[in-house]
């Protein structure tokens, strides 16, 4: 079985899937097989809910302020392992929980899924990528045509209903695409991350 939970950087992060609706051309999961402590992050086979659950009790969570869903997919293409694993880590270790996601979400389950969302996560992180959707199809290659769209009202919607939004960029973006992409986020009141690529 592949890390459930890994650490990097003094964080803790969930990896609970390898399924992704998108193929990013910068996406670490095409260079190496694990981040971090993480000796593996590709599975098999997905982890039950039970497993998920099982690798949080033998986790010792003492000194970590927050969860993160994040690995090699996309935590919301397991939204029931995602919501209940959530739920129980909160409820069990009183701790916050952060989604780092493609903010594609509602295009995959093909219903707005924040409300589910923000009852079990604190924070979100999307992966803005590039500053239009032409870009966004070249560099994220998601398997949905109307996906730049459909992120940034995931976005819109993520702003009303978690304690913290923000949109994310990778360093390697031409200057010109960062102040783009930076205008998207303020035109909506949304912090922008620019994440250093490694």
């Amino acid at each position: 079985m592949a890390d459930i939970l890994y650490t990097y950087k003094n964080q803790v992060y969930a990896n609970i899937t390898n399924r992704c609706d998108c193929s990013c051309q910068f996406c670490i999961r095409s260079h190496q097989d694990s981040v971090g402590e993480a000796e593996n992050l590709w599975f098999k086979t997905d982890p039950t809910l039970e497993e998920i659950k099982k690798a949080m009790d033998e986790f010792d969570f003492t000194g970590y302020e927050e969860l993160v869903y994040c690995g090699y997919g996309e935590p919301t293409c397991a939204l029931e392992n995602l919501l209940a694993s959530a739920a129980y880590a909160r409820e069990k270790y009183n701790i916050r929980i952060r989604l780092n996601t493609n903010g594609l979400a509602n295009l995959y389950h093909k219903r707005n899924v924040v409300p589910e969302l923000a009852k079990v996560i604190d924070s979100v992180s999307i992966s803005l990528n590039a500053p239009t959707a032409e870009k966004y199809q070249e560099v994220t290659r998601p398997r949905f045509e109307n996906a730049f769209p459909a992120l940034l009202e995931f976005a819109a919607l993520a702003k009303d209903a978690f304690a913290h939004t923000q949109l994310s960029i990778v360093d390697v973006l031409p200057e010109d695409e960062i102040k783009a992409c930076r205008k998207i986020a303020d035109d909506r009141g949304i912090y922008l991350k620019i994440r250093k690529f490694s």
